[in-house]
């Protein structure tokens, strides 16, 4: 990835999102992580991935929805190519396409990178987080003992809310949270619930106001 480029894009995000980063229970450093958070707008992955430290965010490759960051706007493109985002397609694909998704995304982690992803797998209208997708247990499976950071974000919705093309200027908050990981031999469901609570916990309603 160009570092001083994204670096540009990273504070240019910052700049007119008026952005709050917080790290509660947690401190950045520069291990393989995921970091997963409720899903409210397409401005999401960029504003996770923006929020980390330059050394962190060169090694952070957000996934994001094929069919909107890799069409043809300019500006999406720039911001995949810069951010090294993993596209993959979000059209309820069968279970070998699912597959090859996972395949497709632990290639791009390698030994190295991070990710950043949405379990909800859609983006929600309101303040209520969407039960989780399987994806993040699937990935939390094949890389035991992988670290995995919660992330709130609020008030995003409100930057670039459905059917909006362009961002509307507006302050909200990023909240980084205690880490997790996949006990063994932890039931999908179980896990999937216990992460889900991990992000309904660090909302404004939760244990830890922004």
């Amino acid at each position: 990835m160009n570092a001083p480029a994204s670096s540009v894009v990273a504070s240019a995000v910052r700049v007119l999102t008026g952005a709050k980063v917080r790290w509660v229970g947690c401190r950045p450093e520069p291990r393989q992580r995921i970091y997963f958070g409720n899903h409210t707008s397409h401005a999401d992955a960029v504003l996770v991935w923006s929020a980390l430290p330059p050394e962190i965010r060169v090694l952070t490759r957000p996934v994001a929805a094929g069919d909107y960051w890799g069409g043809p706007n300019p500006a999406r493109r720039l911001v995949t190519r810069l951010s090294g985002a993993v596209l993959v397609e979000r059209d309820n694909p069968g279970p070998a396409e699912r597959e090859r998704q996972i395949e497709a995304i632990l290639d791009a982690m390698g030994e190295r990178c991070s990710l950043i992803v949405f379990p909800e797998g859609t983006r929600g209208a309101g303040p209520d987080i969407a039960p989780f997708k399987s994806g993040l247990y699937h990935l939390s499976r094949r890389k035991p003992g992988l670290e995995l950071v919660p992330v709130h974000l609020d008030n995003v919705q409100r930057i670039m809310p459905k059917g909006e093309v362009l961002p509307v200027p507006m302050a909200c908050c990023v909240t980084f949270g205690p880490p997790i990981a996949l006990g063994d031999g932890e039931p999908k469901g179980v896990f999937l619930e216990r992460a889900r609570e991990a992000v309904r916990r660090l909302t404004p309603r939760g244990e830890v106001p922004c």
